[in-house]
């Protein structure tokens, strides 16, 4: 789905092979960003919980809590009482209290005596942005009159890099959700049929889902997005009462969550019109311009490479081909949520300011994704998802390469 949008999260099943290899990467990652500790502090995380959360503990806490990763790999987690049973057993440092936290936190802080504390505040990046202004401030008093408040800095780097660089464990389970999605997509081309509307459409796709058991990449009201010919509107809109019409294009942007990981795919079907046995010149155009600026994009898209760069590539090629601009990214990166934080594949846009500039690295996986307008046809969009190699991707979803038909 395009960035604009807000990626879901629900938390994901637990699965502590997947915690404690990000909580190693966690470690490392530290060391390689000069930072001698990662504090995490959250609080009643059922209202409010740090996007990084789920990689490092994947629980629940009630009580005000700090989770600490040192760059000589040591856990510690200082918690409740009634939380310290949770906690995972990677953390072989657990300290408990009963009435505060600060008096456990600053001994715990002056035997270690860190100087850099890594912290999760971003301006530009959401998923680095868990500590929350009031538990900053908090956290500040708590530190306060110690040399330890100096040393607070920004871990937005580092988040970005946990997130980012994905493991081969988590790259299976996005291929799991990917090609479940990709069995929903030839449900629909079955059952859809002129006449339905896009929540006909829309409907089925959830009572498929809900029969399996698996969450949505994004919230249920929106997901799939189903455009209907040129009436339905673009963009993130709930599926509506539009009719799927003959000689109109059907589009689907869908996203399943599936052991805590989630896919974000886009297809593309053409409505066969009377006596038609094939797609027309214009949609089979608009079709081949979309499908190669995807190439476009992807020739670009290696490691070192800045996000802005590889949307230029595929930005240039709609352009040039005269249709306009899509005005959003051309990508996002895809794991835990559909919009995963960090790198975007992204204009130099005030919107995608400090992220749009992160360079590709080795282990994401990245969405290429963009649209163009087919007049009186209806938007023609798709989206692949694939992952960065040494040399440059590979494709975890099989891309569309032709116009996928519907006929009655």
């Amino acid at each position: 789905m395009p960035q604009e949008s807000l990626g879901f999260f629900t938390p994901l099943m637990k699965n502590n092979n997947l915690i404690s290899e990000k909580l190693a990467q966690a470690a490392q990652i530290c060391d390689e960003f000069d930072v001698d500790m990662w504090l995490i502090l959250v609080r009643e995380t059922s209202m409010i919980s740090d996007p990084i959360l789920p990689f490092i503990a994947d629980i629940d806490v009630t009580w005000l809590s700090a989770f600490v990763i040192e760059r000589n790999g040591r856990l510690t987690a200082i918690v409740g009482h009634f939380d310290a049973e949770n906690i995972p057993p990677d953390y072989t440092n657990v300290i408990t209290y009963h009435q505060s936290l600060s008096e456990p936190l600053l001994q715990f802080l002056t035997e270690a005596n860190p100087q850099s504390i890594g912290i999760n505040y971003s301006e530009n990046d959401v998923s680095a942005d868990g500590l929350s202004h009031g538990l900053y401030r908090k956290l500040v008093g708590f530190l306060e009159g110690t040399p330890f408040v100096e040393r607070l800095t920004t871990a937005e780097k580092m988040v970005a890099a946990l997130r980012g660089r994905k493991s081969p464990a988590e790259v299976a389970l996005i291929k799991k959700a990917i090609k479940t999605t990709e069995m929903l997509f030839d449900e629909v081309e079955a059952f859809a049929k002129p006449g339905m509307t896009q929540k006909q459409i829309s409907d089925f796709v959830h009572g498929r889902i809900d029969e399996m058991g698996l969450g949505y990449a994004w919230p249920k009201p929106f997901n799939p997005i189903v455009t209907c010919g040129p009436h339905s509107p673009i963009g993130h809109a709930a599926p509506g009462d539009v009719v799927l019409e003959r000689g109109h294009l059907l589009h689907l942007d869908l996203g399943v969550q599936e052991e805590g990981y989630c896919s974000d795919l886009q297809r593309m079907w053409y409505v066969l019109d009377e006596g038609e046995t094939a797609v027309p010149i214009d949609v089979e155009r608009a079709f081949h311009i979309v499908y190669g600026a995807l190439k476009a994009g992807e020739s670009r898209l290696k490691p070192g490479t800045p996000g802005w760069e590889v949307d230029e590539a595929a930005r240039e090629f709609v352009v040039d081909n005269g249709f306009s601009e899509y005005m959003h990214a051309f990508g996002h990166l895809l794991g835990r949520a559909a919009h995963d934080g960090a790198t975007v594949l992204g204009p130099r846009w005030e919107r995608y300011a400090g992220i749009c500039d992160r360079a590709v690295e080795v282990g994401n996986v990245f969405t290429l994704e963009l649209h163009v307008v087919v007049p009186n046809r209806g938007i023609m969009s798709l989206e692949e998802d694939v992952l960065v190699t040494d040399d440059g991707i590979q494709y975890l979803s099989t891309p569309q390469t032709a116009m996928r038909l519907i006929d009655a």
